[in-house]
């Protein structure tokens, strides 16, 4: 039976789980002209669910319901993260599905439950809860991504979205059943010291974890299991894209940290992994950069930038020490930040009647709008990894940390992509500056103050933290003190 201290260390998850509930019952009996009350109710209780994983936190690890919880340091950042990415999805979409005629309640419900399902899956001390916090996570989502339904390429990107994600949850439930065929438990931290023991039966032990790895690269959308993204980037109403491309990112580094560190740590596995995850990260940067290179529709071009810095990304798990480790969680909170912040641009751009979806929609945007063309800029250059911007530090230390682990093969190919990567983020600016507006696309931009002051914010906060990424660093780095 649960007690007291178990509910208290699920304060957070549990506060958001009776507030989404709430704003479910409310949006019903609520009028159309008073949903901003919606709007902002839901941002206050994710500011207050931010505040309650903060304030909560212990000094040392604490878990709830036999282990099956695990209450961090790395789930405090994460969530963290997780939820300030979610209160910047809210601000940045409102306007745009006012247009569209989308302002419903389901959008801030299902993406409620969706952070929900982060939380609990950057928590989890057992597969159970692993997959519990999955599955909560796609499910909301691929009703998100139908969200549009009279659009049919929404609808596409849903159904394909949701048969790619069925498979591969699919092979990563049948991976955790292996391993619990082998090791006889559940339980990630009996799960680290069964493994090393049970040297009788370790091909059933590679055989499940090579299909958690399945499971994982989908996850993060890393090749090859990166089908799904491009179409439900492009597919998915821009409001929704910028929440997948941001928030769920943290979701599956957590994700990928409990079950290859705290469950399959064990030194020879891990010597395994890390081989595997070394080839995803070599196609995640060879496919993401070079075929970004030829897309045209601006959302695919960020679709396929995803999957490189997926790459990226996995560069800093592959080194399987704390060095990488941070430096991963590092790279995933400031891709969060990027994210958001271009996707930001876009939806700021985007008018009743014109998506700005396309990259020649861009074209002379400085003219139309220098901030906006400048704000582009800056998350451009950031995303390209140029200095001084957060974006290069992110890549400078998963590189290092892969030199540092003695893959330095690998930390060259990360770089030599890195340069080939600079032309498509290029090209995006020099489109802004340097081509001519085309006649009869000169919208004017969303005039909403708190959208245009949050991306300012956010798009600044990507040239602050270039000179300011320390304490950021210093924090991650505190979450992986001994690994």
């Amino acid at each position: 039976m649960p007690n007291m201290n178990d509910i208290l260390i699920l304060l957070p998850e549990l506060c958001l789980v009776v507030a989404a509930c709430l704003l479910l019952l409310l949006d019903a009996f609520m009028a159309p002209a008073r949903r901003w009350v919606l709007h902002w109710l839901s941002i206050a209780v994710l500011l207050v669910a931010m505040y309650l994983v903060m304030a909560g936190q212990p000094e040392q690890s604490i878990s709830a319901f036999n282990g099956m919880f695990v209450r961090d340091r790395v789930a405090e950042i994460l969530k963290v993260f997780a939820l300030l990415a979610t209160v910047l999805v809210f601000i940045y979409a409102r306007p745009y599905l006012i247009d569209r005629k989308l302002y419903v309640g389901e959008f801030y419900t299902l993406t409620i439950f969706a952070v929900i399902g982060i939380m609990l899956l950057v928590s989890a001390g057992s597969l159970v809860t692993v997959y519990l916090g999955l599955e909560l996570l796609t499910l909301s989502s691929y009703a998100l991504v139908a969200l549009n339904r009279d659009s049919s390429l929404s609808s596409e990107a849903a159904i394909k979205y949701f048969v790619l994600g069925a498979l591969a949850s699919g092979m990563l439930l049948y991976g955790m059943s292996m391993i619990y065929g082998a090791t006889g438990t559940l339980d990630l931290a009996q799960l680290h010291t069964a493994a090393s023991l049970h040297n009788s039966t370790p091909n059933l032990l590679l055989f499940g974890l090579i299909f958690m790895i399945i499971g994982i690269g989908f996850k993060l959308g890393a090749a090859p299991f990166h089908m799904w993204i491009p179409d439900v980037y492009q597919g998915s109403p821009t409001a929704v894209t910028i929440f997948i491309g941001s928030a769920p990112k943290l979701a599956a580094f957590g994700m990928a940290y409990r079950l290859l560190e705290s469950g399959m740590g064990d030194p020879s596995l891990a010597h395994q992994w890390q081989q595997m995850l070394a080839v995803l990260a070599v196609l995640s940067l060879a496919i993401g950069n070079l075929v970004a290179i030829v897309q045209t529709n601006l959302k695919r071009v960020l679709a396929y930038s995803t999957i490189s810095h997926m790459g990226y990304l996995l560069l800093g798990l592959a080194s399987a020490n704390s060095e990488g480790y941070a430096a991963a969680m590092f790279y995933a909170i400031s891709y969060a930040l990027m994210g958001t912040a271009a996707f930001g641009v876009i939806l700021a751009l985007a008018c009743a009647g014109f998506e700005c979806e396309e990259v020649d929609d861009l074209k002379g945007l400085n003219q139309r709008s220098p901030w906006l063309a400048f704000l582009m800029l800056l998350v451009m250059f950031s995303l390209a990894g140029v200095p001084p911007l957060f974006g290069f530090f992110a890549k400078l230390m998963v590189l290092q940390a892969a030199v540092h682990a003695n893959m330095l093969w690998l930390a060259i190919v990360g770089a030599v992509f890195a340069i080939i990567g600079l032309y498509y983020y290029l090209r995006v600016v020099k489109v802004m500056y340097f081509d001519k507006p085309v006649e009869g696309s000169e919208h004017k931009p969303q005039s909403d103050l708190s959208l245009r002051l949050v991306l300012s914010l956010n798009a600044l906060a990507l040239l602050v933290m270039g000179f300011c990424w320390g304490p950021l660093l210093d924090w991650c780095k505190s979450a992986f003190p001994a690994v």
